[in-house]
């Protein structure tokens, strides 16, 4: 038996199309969604709601469907939502085989803490790999422990999962370290104080 975060979704084939035709669907907890790739002609279906939500939290999530009583692995490629009130309005999945090579966004995730004093900014929050579609990462882990003001991690220096090729340009820039401006500014005035008093001591000690 599946349960609710199992990859397995029965996906039913829908004849009926329009936004009340769609609404109707939401509102029984089924969302509208169009199965399209390999050459084949899309197909209109409806999933089952709450396990399908659970299931796209995870990025580049794939689907073990069954339609119609065939089974095909479909890579959830777009989530329409409702801007105001979050609600999935539709679903575009794409078409994909087991050993298959396809390229994703994969999101970045920033580990371990930097030297002290200094902030790991996170310059672009995902990286774009080619990978096999049922071996996709969740996520790839940059560790700043330690990294000091000035240093850099680039796509080249990412660590990738066995089988995962590169696609961004490697000098792209992933992380930087910095000290916050916040930390510079209130330097800046101390060096500038301190540089007061040395000036109205030194013009004491003249006197």
């Amino acid at each position: 038996m599946s349960t609710e975060t199992d990859t397995h979704v029965v996906a039913e084939v829908r004849e009926n199309f329009g936004k009340g035709y769609a609404r109707r669907l939401r509102a029984a907890g089924q969302i509208p969604a169009v199965i399209y790739g390999h050459g084949t002609d899309p197909v209109h279906v409806s999933l089952p709601g709450h396990q399908v939500s659970l299931l796209i939290r995870r990025a580049n999530a794939v689907l073990e469907l069954k339609v119609d009583g065939k089974e095909q692995l479909a890579l959830v490629k777009d989530v329409q939502k409702d801007p105001v009130h979050q609600i999935i309005e539709h679903i575009d999945l794409l078409v994909v085989k087991k050993g298959e090579k396809i390229h994703v966004d994969v999101p970045i995730v920033v580990v371990g803490e930097p030297f002290a004093g200094t902030i790991a900014n996170l310059d672009n929050a995902t990286v774009a790999l080619e990978v096999e579609a049922t071996h996709i990462p969740q996520n790839i882990e940059v560790d700043v422990e330690g990294l000091e003001d000035g240093a850099h991690i680039t796509a080249a220096d990412l660590t990738l999962p066995k089988g995962a090729a590169l696609v961004t340009e490697g000098d792209t820039l992933i992380v930087a370290i910095s000290v916050p401006a916040a930390a510079l500014a209130a330097e800046e005035e101390i060096t500038e104080a301190d540089a007061e008093v040395a000036v109205e001591q030194s013009e004491a000690a003249a006197e």
